[in-house]
């Protein structure tokens, strides 16, 4: 049974978020957060993230990844779902 304080969210994040080392940010703050999931590319032009962690966390990731890193110019992050899938550790996955 999953822990009721672990919050999963798949998102959509849309702008400049390719080149500029947006997958990147987000491992490496998932990582300091000690999130679980994964990031890739689409081949869309946006950048898809599946982040799992205590809630508070997973909030703050939220809130970061808006802005993103300084190249970045983020439009959207949509959140496709919550509460699905376990994860261990967080990986950067080939794009889509």
């Amino acid at each position: 049974m999953p822990d009721p304080a672990t919050r999963t969210v798949h998102v959509r994040v849309e702008g400049r978020v390719q080149g500029v080392g947006y997958r990147a940010f987000v491992e490496r703050t998932a990582l300091s957060l000690a999130l679980r999931g994964w990031v890739r590319n689409r081949l869309d032009g946006s950048v898809e993230a599946v982040l799992q962690g205590p809630d508070a966390a997973v909030e703050e990731i939220l809130a970061l990844c808006r802005s993103g890193p300084p190249a970045a110019r983020v439009d959207r992050v949509e959140i496709l779902g919550e509460g699905v899938g376990a994860f261990a550790g967080f990986e950067v996955r080939p794009t889509v």
